[in-house]
């Protein structure tokens, strides 16, 4: 990625590459001249890089080794770094599992890639709460599924009323977007009312929240309940990175 970092790096550099000073001139007055206009740009430019940074302020919410800023909530199921993802394996529960960030987000952009068993139902929690004063702590909220069958990027009302869709159907291109049995991009982002989603840069949803009342909440990785005999079936993530477009 050409970040700030790199931008500053190469406008010092092309600004020393054209300040290079002919030996012949013996001048010491074009000398002058010549670093002054080098230290000018690269004060320009040092000055302009926390603009730059201010727009490419992605946080990673995985750091690809531990679990570290995460808390699970509710459920049985297993979370394990394995490899740079965080996999979710299916319990002999009959409770959804979450494992949530510890940190609450408001209006963000959220990418992540994942990769589940096809028999698995699963999604990510987004501005969601467990209090105990709340079905005795259980996770509800606002959740992008994740499954085979069509369903993937749209936005269910997770043990809310009324526990059914939030969004209407995609079309075509948003049902056919999920690869069964691959690493799949997802992208979310909420600004006050207004929830977008894309699977793999399609688009999915695209709607007004006027049904879950959370302006706020945590993130969250869903493992869900499966029925007896079944499993164990896994999911994966990796790459989970955030951007907070919240007013400061």
């Amino acid at each position: 990625m050409h970040g700030p970092r790199s931008a500053v790096r190469d406008s010092i550099a092309a600004a020393v590459k054209t300040t290079t000073i002919d030996p012949q001139l013996g001048d010491a007055h074009m000398l002058r001249h010549r670093l002054g206009w080098l230290l000018a740009t690269v004060m320009l430019v040092v000055l302009a890089a926390p603009a730059m940074a201010a727009d490419d302020e992605w946080v990673s919410l995985f750091d690809g080794k531990s679990l570290k800023g995460w808390t699970q909530k509710n459920g049985d199921a297993k979370y394990r770094v394995e490899d740079g993802t965080i996999v979710g394996t299916t319990g002999k529960g009959n409770a959804n599992s979450f494992l949530c960030t510890d940190k609450d987000y408001g209006d963000f952009d959220l990418t992540f890639e994942v990769k589940v068993d096809d028999q698995l139902n699963s999604g990510v929690q987004f501005r969601s709460s467990s209090t105990k004063d709340y079905d005795n702590g259980r996770v509800h909220g606002p959740q992008v599924e994740i499954a085979v069958g069509g369903s993937a990027g749209r936005v269910y009302g997770e043990a809310f009323p009324p526990y059914d869709w939030m969004c209407p159907e995609g079309d075509a291109a948003a049902k056919a977007a999920f690869k069964a049995g691959e690493w799949n991009q997802y992208r979310v982002r909420a600004v006050g009312k207004r929830i977008e989603t894309w699977v793999n840069g399609v688009p999915v949803a695209s709607f007004e929240d006027e049904k879950s009342k959370m302006p706020s909440g945590f993130i969250g990785l869903q493992v869900h309940a499966i029925g007896e005999g079944e499993g164990p079936y896994q999911v994966r993530w990796r790459n989970i990175k955030i951007k907070d477009l919240s007013k400061k």
